[in-house]
């Protein structure tokens, strides 16, 4: 038995999202004549109730262009320090659309309306970037799965608002958010100008993220992602599988979360563990004393896979491929460590 828990990205598509794959209906979708991609797309946009949703090969991508479509070269976008547009997208913000990030120190990769407040810079300030872009990130991917309170969503919304500010949500997790705080994308289709999610994570698609927002902003969307390289043709195949997990795989979410907490229920009890950090979803981060590397290896000679972070903080992740069978055996083998 293999057990990989490094990341909720390693699943396989199941037999039924498979055979959605294999009889989807497809056309050429840089045409915009693929109807299973137009579906989802729909699909999609309605349930965040935006106008506009557009199909993206990766999370990545549709964070870069949401932040193009949002800012002009030479400005600037706030972010917490731990944000994937800034740590994980290859430096994409300045190679992209040249701006610059702002990086707020957070909890937890979550930021407060009163420190975006405070990141602001003042627009009549020549010497300073122009800034022109709020992005957050529900839930977050550093912070260990943190979910931010909705309530200082809405109020980030009002700073935005009163400095003439877009507001970007990147929501690679946002699917194990609206789960495990019974929000719904409505919710948040009502406070962001736009919104990417992702279909390859929780939701156990082999590939894509969807880019959200209406009609006024979405308009040069299409053009942004062809010089991004992201035109696609015959893309009902995967399309018919993200539709699948939108349809399919939504409430069984809260497995992962349960078995993320029942890990960590565990962890707690182990002498070598110095912390487990706050488990909102379907992370776990903690920290052992003693050789991180030593350890890894050695649960790699049990089949078990995970990542280390650095100075002993190490990661789980559970996710669609992680079974009931496996999550016994290996609460059983940390038991007996």
């Amino acid at each position: 038995m293999i057990i990989d828990l490094r990341s909720d990205t390693v699943t396989k598509p199941t037999r039924e999202m498979l055979n959605e794959m294999i009889t989807a209906e497809v056309g050429d979708d840089v045409y915009k004549e693929d109807p299973t991609v137009n579906a989802l797309e729909e699909r999609i946009a309605t349930m965040f109730g935006k106008d506009n949703a557009l199909f993206f090969p990766s999370g990545s991508m549709a964070n870069q262009a949401a932040i193009k479509l949002h800012t002009q070269p030479g400005e600037q976008l706030i972010a917490d320090k731990y944000a994937h547009v800034y740590n994980y997208e290859g430096g994409g913000v300045s190679f992209n659309s040249g701006v610059s990030c702002k990086l707020i120190d957070g909890y937890r990769g979550m930021i407060t309306s009163n420190q975006v407040m405070e990141s602001i810079n003042p627009p009549d300030f020549y010497h300073s970037p122009l800034t022109s872009l709020v992005c957050i990130e529900n839930t977050t991917n550093k912070g260990g799965g943190a979910c931010y309170d909705f309530d200082e969503i809405v109020k980030i919304k009002k700073v935005c608002d009163d400095h003439n500010l877009g507001y970007h949500l990147d929501g690679a997790r946002l699917w194990n958010a609206l789960v495990a705080k019974n929000e719904t994308p409505k919710d948040y289709g009502q406070v962001f100008d736009t919104i990417s999610v992702c279909l390859s994570k929780g939701l156990g698609s082999p590939m894509g993220s969807v880019l959200i927002g209406n009609s006024e902003i979405m308009e040069k969307a299409i053009r942004v992602r062809k010089v991004l390289g992201g035109g696609m043709r015959q893309l009902g195949y995967m399309a018919g599988a993200g539709l699948y997990a939108v349809n399919n795989h939504l409430d069984r979410l809260k497995d992962d979360h349960k078995k993320a907490k029942e890990i960590g229920e565990v962890l707690e009890k182990l002498s070598f563990v110095t912390n487990v950090e706050p488990i909102d979803t379907n992370i776990i981060i903690f920290t052992i004393d003693g050789d991180e590397e030593g350890f890894i290896a050695k649960m790699a000679n049990k089949n078990i896979h995970f990542y280390g972070m650095g100075q002993g903080k190490l990661r789980f992740v559970t996710h669609l491929d992680y079974t009931q069978e496996m999550h016994e055996y290996f609460l059983e083998l940390l038991e007996a460590i």
